[in-house]
């Protein structure tokens, strides 16, 4: 079996049905899992579960999946979207303290000081790079592919695929210089071929094999469930993201039929890299409001025109927007794509279209104050020593928040009630929650049942009035 490459193993598997083909497929890729699943949910046991889950996935899409396809790649994806989906459902279950399971990786050896930077964040930053980039680096480091292999993968030659490479390897050093980690190319280099596949005991490729053999029917309802889970997150991704690839040709053609929105925190950041260099407003169908970016690249759907307004000029919502200026009406898509300057370019089409131009002053103005009500609630739970991304996810009037700030939750506050919302709690933590509030109750501004669904956080809302940094927008002249 070692001769055959991997997609000749799973249609080996998938034509004849072959446990040993898929066994030996697990054993060459388990490790890559299961240090992807590790760096992700920072628990072994639970690294374990999104591995198994993974390869459950892997088995009942094996006659699916294309002769083209890279499986690191899609073992990539496949592993990150487990990993979102047991985050969500561990922080539902309200587990035991973070701080006991990091006890368990105490076993493992120390990495090296980079290491110890960069790898929380690799998969992050693997995650912003286009789908050719992100293939290039996968072949070349973590399968240890020669450039001319990766270059025969990508339809390309030797050469295309050392400059596609090397360019990769620079927007990931920017990626690491923008978190504040001071790296070269050669260092990410390392880095990744560090993390490339280390071996799994043996023990662990036959369980792994057996449950995704049988499909997951003889798998833990913990599995079980998460394969669901991981599933359903797909299929959602899937269709949001083909609905943002299309925005790139609908927005080129002067269409305002896309819709980029979705619970934040699962915004596609390779989506927006992969879109053609545009800046573009245009009136919307939708009305729920969105928006995300990647870098300085932007793009929103559903908004107001203060709201395009204000996000051009630095200002996450209109709450702090006073209009010296009369704006239109309705709501409006919008995306600025360019490779830099993004910021600068959407402020001209705000002028082009709006006729406007807006500058900061500081004004006193009404507030809200977000303070500590009683310290240790048992509804807010620090996120332990995890610097990956927050993610934020709506369900109803639930949103569950994992390693968000309490800034961040202001901001959110602020989005939905349109009214400034201050930090005042002092406490500088990433934290683990679920707010249970309506989002009629914030757009109404009932604060009496906006501070029940805060209570068990400890936190509560406290009028005030302050002087804060505004944004003015004016007629342009």
């Amino acid at each position: 079996m070692q001769a055959l490459d991997d997609m000749t193993l799973l249609r080996e598997y998938a034509a004849r049905n072959s446990e040993t083909a898929f066994e030996e497929l697990v054993s060459r890729r388990a490790g890559y899992v299961y240090a992807m699943a590790l760096r992700q949910v920072r628990d072994p046991h639970l690294a374990e579960e999104v591995t198994q889950a993974v390869f459950i996935i892997l088995a009942q899409k094996a006659g699916r999946l294309s002769n083209q396809t890279l499986l690191t790649g899609w073992l990539f994806k496949t592993t990150r979207y487990a990993a979102l989906a047991q985050r969500r459902a561990a922080a539902r279950r309200q587990r035991r303290e973070q701080e006991a399971q990091m006890q368990n990786e105490l076993h493992t050896p120390a990495p090296d000081p980079l290491g110890e930077q960069v790898s929380p964040l690799l998969d992050e930053a693997l995650a912003t790079l286009g789908e050719k980039d992100r293939q290039a680096v996968l072949l070349r480091f973590l399968e240890n592919k020669s450039l001319a292999e990766v270059g025969s993968w990508l339809g390309t030659g030797e050469d295309p695929a050392r400059k596609r490479v090397s360019r990769a390897l620079e927007k990931l050093r920017r990626y690491f210089d923008r978190r504040g980690v001071s790296s070269t190319t050669a260092m990410i280099a390392g880095a990744l071929s560090a993390n490339a596949l280390p071996a799994v005991p043996a023990a662990l490729v036959k369980t792994i094999s057996t449950v995704a053999i049988a499909k997951g029917s003889v798998a833990a309802a913990s599995t079980l469930a998460l394969v669901k889970g991981t599933l359903n997150l797909m299929a959602w991704i899937k269709t949001k993201t083909a609905m943002i690839i299309g925005a790139g040709v609908l927005m080129a053609a002067g269409a305002a039929t896309w819709q980029a929105g979705g619970p934040t925190g699962l915004f596609d950041r390779s989506v927006l890299e992969q879109e053609p260099p545009q800046v573009k407003i245009v009136a919307s169908k939708f009305t729920a409001e969105a928006a995300g970016n990647s870098a300085d690249k932007r793009l929103g759907t559903g908004l107001s025109a203060p709201a395009v307004v204000a996000m051009a000029y630095g200002f996450d919502t209109p709450a702090r927007t006073i209009l010296a200026a009369t704006l239109p009406e309705g709501r409006y898509d919008f995306i600025a794509s360019l490779p830099q300057g993004n910021a600068e370019a959407l402020q001209r089409e705000v002028k082009r279209q709006f006729g406007v131009v807006a500058r900061r002053e500081r004004r006193e103005t009404d507030v809200w104050l977000l303070k500590v009500k009683a310290t240790n609630a048992a509804g807010l739970k620090p996120s332990g020593p995890n610097p990956g991304e927050y993610m934020l996810w709506r369900a109803g009037s639930r949103l569950d928040c994992q390693r968000l700030a309490l800034a961040g939750l202001t901001s959110e506050i602020e989005f939905e009630a349109n009214i400034p919302i201050l930090d005042r709690t002092g406490l500088t933590n990433r934290y683990d929650f679920v707010l249970n509030c309506k989002a009629t109750d914030l757009v109404d501004r009932r604060w009496d049942n906006v501070n029940a669904a805060l209570d068990p956080l400890g936190l509560e809302l406290v009028p005030g009035r302050e002087s804060i940094e505004m944004l003015v927008v004016e007629q342009a002249r």
